[in-house]
């Protein structure tokens, strides 16, 4: 029902903007509003027991983000990181995540008619919101919000939860011997 009420609202005409990256050949869109910024590939602190689309963690300006390799989660065909590949850090669920991609095209708008509903046969149906049709090629928009299941997400926010309380308290001890 939810993502029927998104394709109607899709097919209104209404203009959306969208950044969008590629994974191999593929091209994906996500909802510009989604994105907090975008980064160069930083040095990633793997992450014991995590799940196996997460490479790890990295500290963002103070914040502690958890980096999923978008390519894994997907069940595609892994490469090499590059001059080109990046972090598009995302909020999705509640959460900030980074999503490690290939690399970054461009920001761009399509109008909601150019959007049909993912097929039904699509292996990661779940979360594919739609399929964007532009001049030569198509584009799979993302549901960031479906990309990760309530389990994975409860995994993510407790391995950010056990990486920020050890620095809270290195914080805490600077403050209380500073005094």
């Amino acid at each position: 029902m939810e993502k029927e009420n998104l394709i109607q609202q899709q097919n209104d005409g209404e203009e959306h903007q969208l950044v969008v990256f590629n994974l191999g050949d593929e091209a994906f869109g996500v909802d510009i509003a989604q994105v907090r910024e975008i980064i160069k590939m930083a040095e990633i602190t793997r992450v014991p027991n995590s799940p196996e689309f997460v490479d790890g963690i990295i500290n963002l300006r103070g914040q502690i983000t958890t980096i999923m390799d978008l390519r894994k989660r997907m069940g595609m065909k892994m490469s090499e990181a590059d001059d080109q590949t990046r972090i598009i850090v995302v909020e999705a669920s509640g959460s900030t995540l980074g999503m490690i991609v290939d690399s970054v095209r461009e920001v761009l708008r399509i109008s909601g008619k150019d959007i049909d509903p993912p097929s039904a046969t699509s292996t990661h149906a779940e979360y594919i919101q739609g399929v964007g049709k532009l001049d030569d090629s198509l584009l799979i928009l993302l549901d960031l919000n479906k990309v990760l299941s309530d389990d994975e997400i409860v995994q993510i926010e407790e391995l950010q939860q056990e990486k920020t309380a050890p620095q809270a308290q290195k914080a805490k001890k600077k403050t209380s011997s500073a005094t």
